[in-house]
């Protein structure tokens, strides 16, 4: 059983890694995911008799480290989508959120009064003990909150926390009388705290909006009238009603009406679509001009753009491997910095003559001021999750950071050919005549012989014709497995099929070598003409494949079931390294392994297919992307990665913004821990103070935070 619940008031990085950690060693719960970005934790539960107990023991961890947290289960709603305060009474924090609001405005007033006594004292002349008690009021109303839950996860067993940190480093400043320093950092503190808070929900609402395509209501048609509805209570089979400028709510068919689509929230297609009846439509598209009717094809919670918004809310869960690194370094790196700092607040004034303990205890503060890693813990999730819902932005759904930051090692593109490279749609391109035969009428006798038959290559040649079919003509209809047709046409024997029925037949012929799939056409017995059916290329294949090799991929490759002539007509136009034709499903994942086997250790193979005919090998290879994404609900469920339009091009882009978003994450860590570094160096050589400790601590993490909103950015990725 999967539970997901929404954490109101999270507000720390780092806590929400220790309460994954810490979750996950529940035994009964299977997998934990704690999504600091979106403020949600999702558990699997194995015994389903135990959940409310599991529950309550999660709900206990999240407590223990942040008491201030409420943990809302999600609950979808036939009228409504609310979340539900898990609690064991059942009841709902209706008001949580007006109570956030005025707790912040609360907390602002006693910022404000503190910071004008804190002003007063510094500015005006008073006694020592006015002084000290002007500097201890300003910093009981600007830091006592953070004193408080200081206090409190210490007696939950929670002490490296940033709370703990700044409380344990501005009282030790006024232990040795620094009481302008001791407030003027827990001003810092909170100031950056606010500032901080206020880029992580800018992010947040940054990335929400880039897929704000879940509707608000549907125009539901209930006879001659329109009842306005939420989209979960509109029925497959139901009938809605678009106008102009209103957003499609759910997956459909057009019935009545045309007009003009934006898709670019699914697609990041910039250009309108045109719509008519009879087209299908999916929900997050906007209708731009005319009145639509739709019939409804698909509940909500299986429409297209419900999934596309789900994958990207539970995309961040799947970490990458530099995140995982970081949740790790940080477990070990706050404890090391603080034993380092109490060594060296005790054992320099007793080994160095002439030292006093208050200067030594001075720089072991500045330790501790900046030894929290919260600029990493935030900046590093941030940055990957900037960059999925920068690429969903461009039609581009990449399921996790794992996947995101293994596009940048990518050494080798696979490709399928059909639906692919090719459009997937098979057309008449040539038809040749002989032994005084028209084209038309091999075309003629072609679309009788294939009329029963619903074969892409049958249908390709009956669109072809385009003309009605009078079937009483036909007698004697034979269909022979694997080589084509025989049937009677106006008393004549009709032969409609491959190389195989001529042999078969002994017909004389000549053998056509061209582009395309051949259908040999004999009537009574002799050759008459051959019709060439052929799957186009699509318009930017080539374009891709130049792309790859121009950002340094070694090696692009083409599978295809189809014939040699063919795949390797395809592979020569588009310029791909080799071409292996000819191949079964399961010959595929044989063909990839061995290919595999010639990339370097940490290199990684990507395959490209057009969904589930290639899951197989998508899940086979190191990233699996699926073309064509829009409606497929096979290619969404297979691939690490869709791109939601038919183009190849957006791979190229894809790899783009994975290394674009890896080299914003890796500027993040070299710059955090550059700076800490710098200053731990310089504090333990006394030349840094504690405000240069806070900037290390606060000011590295907004600036991190705001160059990971870079990663948004992938327009010229």
């Amino acid at each position: 059983m999967k539970k997901e619940f929404i954490l109101e008031g999270l507000g720390c990085a780092n806590c929400a890694a220790k309460m994954e950690r810490n979750i996950s060693g529940i035994k009964g719960i299977t997998n934990v995911s704690v999504n600091f970005m979106t403020k949600s934790l999702a558990l699997e539960i194995e015994e389903i008799s135990k959940t409310d107990e599991l529950i309550a023991a999660a709900e206990k961890v999240v407590k223990n480290i942040e008491s201030q947290v409420v943990m809302k289960e999600k609950v979808l709603n036939k009228k409504l989508v609310q979340e539900k305060s898990h609690s064991h009474n059942g009841h709902v924090h209706e008001h949580e959120h007006n109570h956030g609001e005025q707790l912040k405005k609360k907390e602002l007033i006693k910022l404000s009064i503190g910071t004008a006594i804190f002003v007063i004292a510094s500015v005006f002349q008073f006694s020592f003990w006015v002084e000290a008690s002007l500097y201890i009021i300003s910093y009981l109303l600007i830091g006592g909150e953070v004193v408080i839950r200081a206090l409190k996860n210490i007696s939950k067993g929670q002490v490296f926390d940033e709370n703990f940190l700044m409380s344990i480093a501005t009282i030790g400043a006024f232990s040795i009388q620094q009481f302008p320093e001791a407030v003027a950092v827990m001003l810092f503190y909170q100031v950056g705290e606010l500032f901080q808070d206020a880029a992580v929900n800018n992010s947040r609402k940054s990335i929400s909006s880039l897929m704000d395509i879940r509707p608000d209501f549907a125009n539901l048609k209930r006879g001659d009238k329109i009842e306005k509805v939420t989209p979960e209570e509109v029925k497959v089979g139901d009938f809605i009603i678009v106008r102009p400028g209103e957003k499609v709510p759910l997956d459909g068919v057009i019935i009545e009406g045309k007009s003009m689509l934006d898709t670019s929230a699914l697609t990041g297609e910039s250009v309108p679509r045109e719509a008519v009846i009879n087209d299908t439509i999916l929900g997050g598209f906007i209708n731009k001009n005319g009145v639509l009717t739709i019939k409804v094809t698909k509940e909500f919670s299986e429409s297209t753009s419900a999934k596309i918004i789900n994958l990207v809310e539970n995309a961040s869960s799947k970490k990458a491997p530099t995140e995982k690194f970081i949740t790790k370094f940080a477990r070990y790196y706050t404890p090391v910095v603080v034993i380092s700092a109490v060594l060296l607040a005790v054992i320099p004034p007793l080994v160095i003559s002439g030292s006093s303990f208050s200067q030594w205890i001075y720089r072991a503060l500045v330790f501790l001021v900046v030894s929290c890693p919260c600029a990493l813990v935030i900046s590093i999730p941030l940055g990957f999750f900037g960059g999925i819902g920068g690429a969903s932005k461009n039609g581009i759904l990449i399921k996790g950071g794992n996947y995101l930051e293994a596009l940048n090692n990518v050494e080798m593109v696979v490709f399928d050919k059909t639906g692919t490279l090719t459009k997937g749609t098979f057309k008449v391109t040539e038809i040749a005549a002989f032994n005084n035969m028209t084209k038309e009428e091999i075309l003629e006798y072609a679309a009788f012989a294939e009329s029963y038959s619903n074969h892409p290559i049958a249908t390709s040649i009956l669109k072809a014709y385009d003309k009605e079919i009078d079937k009483s003509s036909m007698k004697n209809y034979e269909e022979i497995s694997g080589h084509g047709v025989r049937v009677n046409i106006n008393e004549k024997e009709v032969l409609c099929g491959n190389i195989k029925l001529m042999d078969k037949e002994k017909i004389c012929y000549s053998k056509v070598d061209t582009f395309g799939t051949v259908i040999y056409v004999a009537i009574d017995k002799n050759y008459s003409g051959y019709i060439v059916i052929s799957d186009e290329v699509k318009e930017d294949a080539k374009t891709a494949v130049q792309g790859l090799k121009g950002i340094g991929i070694k090696k692009t490759v083409m599978l295809t079931g189809d014939n040699k002539v063919v795949g390797s007509k395809v592979g020569q136009e588009l310029g791909v390294d080799e071409v292996y034709s000819e191949l079964l499903p399961q010959n595929k994942v044989e063909k990839l392994e061995s290919i595999e086997k010639e990339k370097s250790p940490k290199g990684k193979l990507i395959f490209v297919g057009d969904g589930i005919n290639d899951a197989p090998v998508l899940a086979r290879a190191d990233v699996g992307i699926a073309m064509g994404g829009v409606g497929s609900d096979a290619a969404i469920e297979a691939a690490d990665v869709v791109i939601m339009t038919d183009e190849p091009s957006k791979i190229v882009t894809a790899i783009k913004i994975a290394k674009r978003t890896k080299n914003i994450v890796m500027q993040n860590i070299v710059f955090a821990l550059g700076v800490k570094i710098i200053i731990l160096v310089l504090g333990a050589l006394g030349i840094a103070n504690m405000w240069e400790a806070v900037f290390g601590d606060v000011g590295v993490a907004i600036i991190a935070i705001l160059n990971s909103m870079r990663a948004l950015k992938v327009k010229n990725a």
